[in-house]
């Protein structure tokens, strides 16, 4: 275990990115992923835009609808402390 370096954030994912990139995994449109959480197309649109915040109840809406936890839509580029550290 000596001879490793620690992986680099070499990309930023935005909220609105996570969204998306979560959804097009599933192989969801957004008019799919609307009928699954009951926001309309538009917003969810504006939302992987980055034109609209999501926002807590959106983002519980979507994260139950994409098998995910909120916090992986949410915080996409968070950074766990090494164990080790913690």
């Amino acid at each position: 275990m000596e001879n490793y370096r620690k992986a680099k954030k070499t990309i930023d994912v935005s909220v609105g990115e996570s969204v998306r990139i979560m959804r097009e995994l599933q192989e969801l449109s957004q008019s799919a992923l609307a009928a699954l959480t009951g926001i309309p197309q538009p917003t969810i649109s504006g939302i992987e835009n980055d034109r609209i915040n999501i926002g807590v109840e959106r983002a519980k809406a979507l994260a139950r609808a994409l098998k995910c936890h909120p916090a992986v839509l949410v915080f996409p580029g968070w950074k766990l402390k090494d164990s080790a550290a913690a």
